[in-house]
């Protein structure tokens, strides 16, 4: 083996030598032609300052230091003259785009379980005056069908066209839309369906055949269900109060010249638009309101990070509609005059689950230029193309090593590598259709290992953000010139960020050599609170009039004016002994440990030591088993003490370089054979973990860890 790293050296020497001579050759034209200089100029200037000197002092956008942003098209404060004003501008060009279904297959695994297989064709678009047209329709309809302004009516959709068209329906007609995540469990899709007092509800003929055959006789005030497809649905098998009806029966009777004739109520900046229920990460859901202009603050915000946002863009939709990050997202390429193409996460790329090898994932097809990720579905990227990576030959995966290494040098210091791209990269770019300029990414911390290997292997930055379904999504973004890790960038335009001391945690606003504390976030993108639920302490008005949301995350300002997310109060726990551990931190830490696909770490404050539950990378932990001759199934090799031993170490190794205190160290580890995905009810659609959940779910596995007590 040393031998043979030998002479993979000697034969990569003229590969460095070349390097070498191509850095030389090609810098000076490159950075001239790129511009490199303003971008590093750009990248180290400060970002968002203090308002004032005085410590807990907001912390504003340098652009807009003397006013917050509220929107970017003078006139078009509604959501639905957003829509108009796009309409008018872009008519004939593709809005949204649906792939074409053309067969299905079960495929036997060797396990004996059978996988559905989709072979899908190319992708069929609407206009954006065909839009227009199914959306007046479509709200016509919901009129006919008694649906008065400022009733609401819910949606409870998987992501697609039908999704964005109702929701464009809505904000014209002025029916508030409450929004719930489609992997929701029963008992919270009846819950957010009675509070809501919803009497529409819209739905595919999948979920409502599934998940709402149970629920609906549980909600007194539904009378019309209107789903998605084609297919007949039996009303009988449902209670009797209820008109069932699909879509295109809905548009049909808008279309009619007595009811399209009739004009539609329209809404006002501060008429509620959304009330979005979150699946939270503990206890039941909350409905989130959100008026017009909440929103169109928080899009403004997130628009100005995005350079270049136009119709030349494509973007490709797959997080949940319900979710704050992809429903802005796709409302505001919308305004910008660019095209959506669906897509799910079992269909994304070619290897994808639900994809028939050989055939292609909607990537490929689409070839979109930009989308949002959560960290939990780039650390599966990442985790995927490394192990790639390894079952390289060891010529390749030192000639992968080496540019890798290279390029990432050359980013740290601003700059890039192109020869790289084209020659080394191109494959992993081509994972994503190879046009993907921009990345954002939500919902969670991502780690800086992840980040950095999505800028050097897809070749394009990463615009990590921070917000809250309670902010409408909006609060902080990276700039695209911005290459450092960890962070998520400076407030947005649209408000502003302050910290507060956190005595407990030992968090201070006059902690050296930043400020630190819980972050706080004002502006015009604040939600009016939660629906039906007054006086929360999360939100508060102050002496100027401007509404304020408390996150309960805990922040540091950079000399910058970038925030960086360091811990969460809810994840706080003091051990027997006194020590504070952040379950966050560690989890965040060991996920960069290559045998972890999940994690999530437990203290009890009565005992002195953590431990942990981890869902392993089945590859790895099956190799790491043929190497101790640990033979049997999935399940056998998760629940034997001796693998149990194994990937402890493998966590320890970790934790150690990454210089985890001792008492932050998972001392013991349950090794769960099943993933977690939002359908288990163990992470919620975002892949948060529910803390809750999981410790019901783990308890007898506690108890064994902490000997019985």
């Amino acid at each position: 083996m040393r031998l043979n790293s030998k002479l993979c050296s000697f034969v990569l020497l003229p590969v460095y030598f070349f390097m070498f001579v191509y850095s030389a050759l090609t810098f000076i034209p490159w950075y001239f032609l790129t511009n490199a200089k303003k971008k590093i100029e750009m990248a180290k200037q400060v970002k968002a300052k203090p308002v004032s000197d005085k410590p807990g002092s907001p912390y504003r956008a340098v652009s807009h230091f003397e006013s917050l942003a509220t929107i970017d098209f003078p006139g078009a404060d509604t959501l639905d003259k957003l829509f108009e004003h796009s309409v008018t501008k872009f008519g004939k060009r593709d809005c949204l785009g649906t792939r074409e279904l053309l067969s299905e297959e079960n495929e036997k695994q060797p396990n004996g379980k059978v996988f559905q297989k989709l072979i899908l064709g190319e992708y069929s678009w609407l206009s954006y005056e065909e839009v227009s047209l199914r959306v007046d329709r479509f709200g016509s309809g919901l009129s006919a069908l008694g649906l008065k302004p400022k009733s609401t009516i819910a949606i409870f959709c998987e992501t697609r066209a039908e999704w964005m068209i109702t929701a464009q329906a809505c904000f014209k007609y002025n029916f508030p839309l409450v929004t719930l995540y489609a992997t929701l469990g029963e008992e919270a899709v009846a819950y957010g369906l009675s509070e809501s007092g919803a009497t529409h509800l819209v739905t595919s003929s999948e979920l409502l055949e599934t998940k709402l055959k149970n629920v609906l006789p549980q909600v007194t005030d539904l009378t019309h269900v209107i789903y998605i497809g084609k297919k007949n649905i039996k009303s009988s098998e449902y209670p009797a109060q209820l008109e069932i009806q699909n879509m295109e029966a809905v548009e049909e009777l808008g279309a009619r010249p007595e009811n399209l004739e009739k004009p539609p109520s329209r809404p006002l900046p501060t008429d509620l638009a959304v009330v979005m229920y979150t699946s939270g990460s503990t206890g039941r859901p909350k409905g989130v309101m959100m008026i017009h202009s909440n929103l169109i603050a928080g899009m403004a915000g997130q628009c100005e990070r995005i350079p270049g946002l136009g119709p030349k863009d494509t973007y490709i939709g797959y997080l949940p509609l319900a979710h704050v990050l992809e429903m802005t997202a796709e409302i505001s390429c919308l305004t910008y005059g660019c095209r959506i193409g669906y897509s799910s996460p079992l269909t994304l790329s070619d290897q994808s689950s639900k994809i028939k090898k050989g055939s292609k994932g909607d990537c490929t097809v689409l070839r979109p230029t930009l989308m949002a990720a959560v960290p939990e579905i780039m650390d599966r990227i990442y985790k995927n193309v490394m192990s790639k990576v390894q079952e390289m030959n060891v010529f390749q995966r030192t000639l992968f090593k080496l540019a890798y290494d290279y390029k990432l040098e050359q980013i740290k210091k601003g700059y890039d590598a192109p020869l790289c791209n084209v020659l080394l990269f191109k494959k992993v770019k081509a994972l994503l259709g190879g046009n993907v300029r921009m990345m954002l990414c939500g919902g969670a911390p991502l780690s800086p290992l992840t980040q950095r290997f999505m800028n050097i292997c897809f070749c394009c930055p990463v615009g990590q953000g921070y917000g809250l379904t309670e902010t409408c999504g909006a609060g902080t973004i990276t700039e695209v010139c911005d290459y450092s890790t960890g962070r998520v960038g400076a407030p947005l335009t649209c408000c502003e960020v302050k910290l507060r001391d956190w005595q407990e945690g030992g968090y201070t606003n006059r902690d050296k050599p930043h400020p630190r504390g819980e972050i706080i976030i004002g502006g015009h993108n604040v939600s009016m609170g939660y629906f039906k639920k007054e006086n929360s302490e999360d939100f508060y008005v102050d002496e100027n009039g401007q509404r304020w949301f408390c996150t309960g995350d805990i922040g540091e300002f950079h000399a910058d004016g970038c925030l960086q997310i360091i811990d969460r109060k809810k994840d706080l726990v003091k051990l027997q002994a006194g020590e504070y551990v952040s379950l966050g931190k560690v989890e965040a830490a060991l996920k960069n440990c290559p045998i972890i696909d999940n994690i999530c770490a437990y203290a009890n404050s009565f005992q002195s030591y953590v431990i942990s539950f981890v869902v392993p990378n089945q590859k790895k932990l099956t190799c790491l088993a043929q190497q101790k001759g640990i033979e049997g199934s999935w399940e056998e090799i998760c629940n034997n003490p001796e693998m149990e031993a194994a990937v402890l170490k493998e966590i320890k190794d970790v934790a150690s370089s990454l210089k985890l205190e001792r008492f932050e160290i998972p001392i013991k580890v349950r090794l769960s054979p099943d993933p977690w995905t939002p359908e288990t009810g163990l992470v919620t659609d975002a892949f948060k973990l529910k803390r809750k959940e999981l410790k019901n779910h783990y308890l007898t596995d506690i108890e064994r860890m902490y000997g019985g007590k």
